[in-house]
C-alpha cells in the first residue's frame, strides 16, 4: 500500500479537527470560526477589525460575515478606534468573554488529549514538519508566479 500524500494527510486531519470543533461549538450555538475569532480579540483593548483577518489567515469577506453573525449573537461590539478615527475596534461583550473562555477550554482540552498520546519529541517533530510545509508554500518554492 502506498504512503498517503502529505497534503492528503494535512487536509484529512484538519477536516477532522474542524468537524470536532464545529460539533463542540454548535452545542453552544457557535462555530469554529466564531471561536477562533473570539480567541484572537484582545480582551482588554479590543482589536482593530483590519488586523483580525490577516492575523487569523482568513479572507476579509469571510471575517466580515463572521463578525456580523457575532454581533447579532451579542458576542462583540464595534467601537470607533480612538487612535484612528477611520478604524473600528472589535470588543468582546460579557457574553463574548464567556464564550471566549469556553473556546479556550476546548482548545486546551484538545491539546492536552493529543499531548497525552504523543511524546514531546514527536510534537517537536510535528512543528518542524509544519514549519517546513509553511516555508515551501510561503516561499513559493514549487509553483512560482
Amino acid at each position: 500500500m502506498r504512503e498517503p500524500a502529505i497534503d492528503y494527510v494535512l487536509r484529512a486531519t484538519w477536516q477532522a479537527v474542524a468537524r470536532m470543533y464545529n460539533e463542540q461549538a454548535a452545542s453552544y450555538g457557535g462555530s469554529m470560526a466564531i471561536g477562533f475569532v473570539l480567541l484572537n480579540i484582545d480582551r482588554e483593548k479590543g482589536t482593530p477589525s483590519t488586523t483580525l483577518a490577516p492575523q487569523m489567515g482568513m479572507e476579509p469577506t469571510s471575517l466580515s460575515r463572521t463578525l456580523k453573525s457575532m454581533e447579532k449573537k451579542g458576542l462583540i461590539v464595534r467601537r470607533p478606534n480612538p487612535e484612528d478615527g477611520r478604524g473600528v475596534l472589535i470588543h468582546l461583550t460579557a457574553f463574548g468573554r464567556q464564550m471566549r473562555e469556553r473556546s479556550r477550554e476546548t482548545v486546551i482540552a484538545f491539546n492536552e488529549a493529543v499531548r497525552s498520546r504523543v511524546s514531546e519529541e514527536k510534537i517537536a517533530h510535528f512543528y518542524e514538519v509544519a514549519d517546513a510545509v509553511n516555508s515551501v508554500v510561503g516561499n513559493r518554492e514549487i509553483f512560482k508566479p
